[in-house]
C-alpha cells in the first residue's frame, strides 16, 4: 500500500461530492508526471488525502482509497469536454484516472498553513517551494505523522 496526496479545487470537485457519490474516477489529470503517477504507481487499496487548492483556505480535507487502477481517462475523447485531448485516440491514450471511494471527511480540515509551519514537514512535498503537482506521493512517516498529529481522535 502506498500514499498519495491528489489535490481538487472544491468549487470543481470537493470532499462534499465525493461523500455524496460514495466514489469517482479521479478524471482531468493533465500533467504528464501527474499522469504517470496515477498510470504507473497508484494501486487499489493505496491511501489518499484529498486536498482542496485553489481556495480561500487549501487544506487537507479527508482521506479516500483506491478502488480501481489506472484505466482511460474518457473525457479526453469528449469533444465537449473541458479535458478534451485531440491527440489521444482509443488505441493510443494519452490520459489516465483511477477510482476511489470516500472514507472520511475531517471535521477540521489539515490547513497549507499549518502543515508549513510544522517543522516537522519542513521535507514535506506540499509544503516545498513550486510544488505544483495535482498528484504527490507521500511517505508513510508523513502519512501516519499528519493522522497522528492533526486529526480529532474520539
Amino acid at each position: 500500500m502506498a500514499f498519495w496526496l491528489f489535490k481538487t479545487e472544491p468549487d470543481v470537485f470537493s470532499i462534499d461530492d465525493l461523500c455524496k457519490f460514495g466514489k469517482a474516477d479521479w478524471e482531468g489529470v493533465r500533467n504528464y508526471q501527474a499522469r504517470n503517477f496515477l498510470r504507473d504507481q497508484v494501486a487499489i487499496n493505496d491511501q489518499v488525502f484529498i486536498y482542496h487548492s485553489s481556495c480561500k483556505i487549501p487544506a487537507i480535507a479527508g482521506i479516500a482509497t483506491v478502488i480501481k487502477d489506472a484505466h482511460p481517462d474518457p473525457t479526453q475523447f469528449d469533444h465537449s469536454s473541458p479535458y478534451f485531448d485531440a491527440k489521444a485516440s482509443q488505441t493510443d491514450p494519452r490520459w489516465y484516472q483511477v477510482s476511489v471511494k470516500f472514507d472520511q471527511k475531517f471535521i477540521k480540515p489539515i490547513t497549507l498553513s499549518q502543515l508549513k509551519s510544522d517543522s516537522n514537514l519542513d521535507d514535506f512535498q506540499l509544503t516545498k517551494k513550486g510544488s505544483r503537482l495535482s498528484i504527490i506521493p507521500l511517505d508513510e512517516g508523513h502519512w501516519n505523522y499528519i493522522i497522528d498529529t492533526y486529526l480529532i481522535k474520539f
